[in-house]
């Protein structure tokens, strides 16, 4: 079903309902506006009528997280991003947050949306984009493909930008679980200086913990698969409601984001988990950066369930 409010900044909204879940997903970015499971809220979304903040259900790609002053060499050549973290002097989480992505399907529990991202400044390689949205017993399905259909090889990398909820209340009242053994050390600017072991930090929820006061805006890495190939992270309230995130191996990287903002009705209300296909400036390091030749697809899948 799509939402014909032509004056929405998010454009159509496409709206999925099955196995108590509701989900709502919008023509601009492809973004996952809402999320519910028996009436609760499983993420920090936003209303029709608001222009999506501060990433909230974004699609990231071609590049998750930040390139360091929007440079990177590439193929033999300097390119050179727009800066659209200007105080941080970054290109921030891709280019197709805020894009048109045309409609492909939809039923009630399923709906796919495609993009095509063409060569401009910064970025002069041409991809496919396909999002695929799902509703199941299992809960709810992110798949993305990549399709380099350019004629030369293009850097790539991806993520999602959910801003997770655990019942009523802030970040600080919610326990988090992630199985990651190293988290990378960020400057003032947020970009990356070097990984560090979790042990003994403030940055290890190997074993569940409330947040607290805690402020996260780190990748961490050094992730536990499980004997299906899935890292599993959680974050609960103090009843033990809340969601689950899973992932594979194609993310050996995951941004957690205590949402920390200095506008009162936007702080710490959700914690961002960004599992991604490579870390913080990856189109600079080259660090699990992936290469798409010519007719090269890549594909990859997140979920999340309500936990009871």
């Amino acid at each position: 079903m799509t939402g014909g409010d032509q004056y929405s900044p998010s454009g159509d909204q496409y709206s999925l309902t099955g196995f108590g879940y509701t989900a709502t997903v919008t023509q601009v970015g492809a973004a996952l506006r809402e999320l519910t499971f028996e009436g609760a809220e499983l993420v920090r979304g936003f209303g029709s009528d608001q222009m999506m903040p501060h990433f909230r259900g974004a699609v990231l790609a071609p590049w998750p997280n930040r390139v360091s002053d929007g440079s990177y060499r590439f193929g033999g050549h300097e390119h050179q991003l727009a800066l659209n973290e200007a105080e941080r002097r970054n290109a921030l989480h891709g280019l197709v947050a805020f894009d048109e992505w045309r409609l492909i399907h939809q039923r009630d529990t399923q709906v796919t949306l495609a993009h095509r991202l063409w060569p401009q400044p910064g970025y002069p390689f041409r991809l496919d984009l396909e999002m695929t949205y799902v509703l199941g017993a299992q809960g709810f399905t992110w798949r993305l493909t990549a399709v380099n259909v350019g004629d030369r090889a293009a850097p790539y990398g991806c993520s999602i930008h959910p801003y997770f909820v655990a019942g009523s209340g802030s970040v600080d009242a919610w326990s988090l679980e992630l199985p990651a053994t190293h988290y990378l050390e960020v400057d003032e600017l947020l970009r990356p200086i070097r990984t560090r072991p979790v042990e003994g930090s403030q940055f290890d929820f190997r074993i569940p913990r409330t947040i607290r006061e805690t402020q996260i805006d780190n990748a961490y890495t050094g992730l536990t698969f499980d004997d299906r190939g899935f890292a599993v992270a959680s974050l609960r309230s103090e009843e033990g409601k809340g969601v689950e995130l899973r992932w594979d191996a194609s993310c050996p990287w995951v941004q957690v984001h205590t949402a920390d903002r200095p506008e009162r009705e936007l702080n710490r209300v959700g914690l961002a988990l960004e599992p991604m296909t490579c870390p913080p400036d990856a189109f600079r390091t080259g660090t699990d950066l992936i290469v798409l030749e010519p007719a090269d697809t890549h594909s990859v899948r997140w979920a999340a369930r309500a936990l009871p």
